[in-house]
């Protein structure tokens, strides 16, 4: 355990953004589950209204530096590509 009062300070900053982060990862990938359930549903309504919420949460994530900026692109791309490839 860290003895220097800074070094402590670190460690729980670090216990709080680890836990922030997880949080983010966590909520978008349920974003991301609701968009390929629809897209299994063959609802295409419904999968282009969960796209639009899942790409808001991935750029949230990407502004909070959760995600790297071509992570999030990748993302909302590959679901923008098989929403838009439904028949």
């Amino acid at each position: 355990m860290a003895n220097i009062k800074s070094a402590k300070k670190r460690v729980l900053v670090a216990a709080k953004r680890t836990e922030r982060n997880k949080a983010i990862k966590s909520k978008v990938k349920t974003y991301i589950k609701k968009v390929e359930a629809a897209i299994a549903a063959g609802d295409k309504a419904a999968a282009q209204e969960a796209l639009r919420a899942a790409t808001k949460e991935i750029d949230m994530a990407c502004t909070k530096g959760v995600f790297h900026k071509n992570t999030a692109s990748r993302k909302v791309s590959r679901l923008a590509k098989a929403v838009n490839g439904m028949a």
